[in-house]
Parts: structure tokens; sequence; C-alpha cells
């Protein structure tokens, strides 16, 4: 009896084996997909995939590829080290492009790259390197892609969906998308002044993505990239775009005289932050430049010899300056040859003085 059982038992355990180890070949045999599957039906597109590919196959063929270079430029691929490249995009039917100064800083030959593969030459109409924008001229205007459509950046709100288009990495026609992650920002130029009202976007934006448009969901350019804020040098989710109401206004004097006037009064101001760490609210200047329109009204620095504190611009033209952004702001909205009235703190009173808005880009 003893030994039938244990046949049993080991009989029984050579069929589990026999089913375990030859499981594999039997799902392989009864479930391998040896034919082409049946493709599903993915349903409906979601409303902001709809949005991103309308935005993209409508601006982009009028969205260019920069390439300058230091010597004889034949077309973007003969880059070898020596070139640098950037976005740009059709401003006008005329040819003209708006793209970045740094893109073109420093180059003797230009050539822009189209959606469609075509190349052209192209010129240097006029640098702004105050506001990092520059203005280049494709040599053969016919059969452009239409300019595109501008919108304004003053009634952005944060967290609105924004898209960029560019050339990161020298790789043509992406797009990236994300939200507008701050505004109001403050970013230097190599010419040493501050752009005002900069938008913040986490929309990834890379080398080469420089001079491409910041568009909101209707297509429209809210603004021009141009830096990020990376240890790296790549995307960190931190870009930065040039609003469009500055390129609107520097664009169009670029393409009439080459060159932009820089609205100012000729001062020297403390950063926010030790404004801040002060208690102070308005503009502090340092010092006054010599020569200039806020020394010749008056206007006073800080002593460096006592560090008495000097003025504080705390209005202009009876509009509330709580930073440097909202004085050039309405310096700029003046313009230059203009006269305009600040109120300024000065020994615990506040006083009005009228000054001239100068062009403190022009070099003497």
């Amino acid at each position: 009896m003893g030994d039938r059982l244990s046949k049993i038992v080991i009989a029984a355990l050579v069929v589990v084996l026999a089913v375990y180890f030859a499981q594999p070949y039997v799902d392989r045999w009864m479930f391998s997909a040896s034919t082409p599957r049946a493709v599903a039906p993915r349903g409906s597109l979601s409303e902001i995939e709809r949005t991103s590919i309308e935005v993209f196959e409508r601006v982009s063929p009028s969205v260019v590829q920069v390439v300058g270079h230091a010597g004889a430029l034949e077309a973007p691929e003969a880059e070898n080290g020596r070139a640098q490249s950037g976005s740009g995009f059709v401003w006008d039917g005329a040819g003209h492009i708006v793209t970045n100064d740094h893109v073109v800083e420093g180059t003797s030959g230009l050539a822009v790259r189209f959606a469609s593969g075509q190349v052209q030459r192209a010129q240097v109409v006029g640098t702004a390197p105050n506001y990092d924008l520059a203005v280049i001229r494709v040599d053969n205007p016919r059969s452009l892609p239409p300019p595109i459509a501008i919108g304004t950046s003053e009634d952005l709100k944060v967290g609105q969906w924004v898209f960029a288009i560019g050339n990161p990495f020298g790789l043509d026609q992406s797009l990236t998308t994300g939200i507008i992650s701050a505004l109001k920002r403050r970013l230097p130029t190599s010419g040493g002044r501050e752009i005002t009202n900069v938008i913040q976007t986490d929309a990834a934006i890379n080398p080469g993505n420089s001079g491409g448009p910041l568009l909101d969901s209707a297509g429209r350019v809210i603004g021009v990239n141009t830096a990020i804020l990376s240890p790296s040098g790549t995307s960190a989710g931190i870009g930065f775009a040039i609003p469009i109401e500055s390129v609107n206004r520097v664009v169009p004097e670029l393409i009439r005289r080459g060159s932009v006037p820089t609205p100012g009064i000729g001062i020297v101001a403390a950063s926010e932050a030790a404004a801040t760490r002060a208690g102070v609210q308005g503009v502090v200047i340092v010092r006054t430049a010599p020569g200039s329109s806020a020394q010749r009204a008056g206007l006073r620095g800080m002593d460096q010899r006592s560090g008495k504190p000097g003025d504080i611009i705390v209005a202009i033209n009876d509009k509330p300056v709580r930073g440097l952004a909202d004085l050039i702001q309405e310096l700029e909205r003046v313009g230059v040859g203009k006269r305009v009235t600040l109120t300024v703190q000065r020994d615990g009173r506040e006083m009005p003085i009228e000054v001239d808005v100068m062009d403190i880009g022009r070099r003497s």
C-alpha cells in the first residue's frame, strides 16, 4: 500500500514539474503574436494636444535657423567649430527676420535655413545689444513664409500655456511647451542694461533656441526666447523671453535706422535686493554718470565718504516706482528727447525734479 502511494506521489510531482517547465513553451505556442497585431482606435486628441499641433503646423514654417560664421559661409552644414547657431522668425514680407543680438554678434557671414530646407544668405540690418535683439534680411524675400501674428505680453497670467519653437542644438523645427512661470523679471544684457518685464517660462529652452518665438495658445508671438538659467548650460526649467512690447518697439527702429536709442537718465541704481534689505521701496541712486541729464538735474548719488544714501526715486510722472523696471518702462514709453518729472525722496522729504530723457546707449 505504501509503495503504491509513493508511486502516486512521485507521478504527481513529475506531472507538476512537467507542466511547470513546459508552461513557457505552451504559452509561446498558444499566445505568440506571429502576425501583425490589429491597430486599436486611439479616440479623440485632447484639447491641449490639438492646440499644440495647430500652433506648430501654422507657425513653424515661419521659424528659421540662423547660423553665423567667422569666415565664408555656404550653408548651415558648413559648421566647423567656428559657427554659432540660433533661431529667428519672419517679421515682414520684405525678408526681415528677428533674432537675438548674441546670435549674430561677431559674425562676418550669415545663413538662414527655412523649414522647407531652403537656405539663403542674410545680412545684418541692425542690432540692439541693450535689448539682445537683432534684425537680419535674406537676399531673396520672394516666396517667404508669412510673418507670425503679434500678440501682447501685458495681459499674460502666470500659469498660462506657452509654446516655444526653435532649433536647440541645431535640431531644426523643435516644439516645446510649458507655462508662464513668472512675469516682470529683469535680465542683464551684454550691452550693460537690464531688459524689463521679461517673461519666465518652464518650456524647455536650450542653446540654439535663442531668437525663436515664444507663443501663446493663439499662435501669436508674445516674446523672443533669449536665455536660460542653468548651472549645466541646458534647460533646467527656467527660460526667459524678451516681451513682445519691447520687440515691437525696437525692431521697427532697427529696420529704419539700424540702431535704436536707449532711453535713460544716466544713473547707477542699487540692486533691488539691497533696497529691500534697507527697507526702501523705489530706485536708490548709487551715482550719476558724468555729463548725464541726471547729474545736470541735480540728482544725488550716495556720498562715498560719509556713506549718506542717495536720492530715492519713488515716482515718475505721478506713476509709482517700486523698482528699476517701473522706471525703465516709463522712460521707454516717453522716449528720448522728452522730459519727465521724478518724485524723489531726499533727507526724509519728497520733492519733484524734472529730468530730460537721454540716449544712454550713444557713445561720444
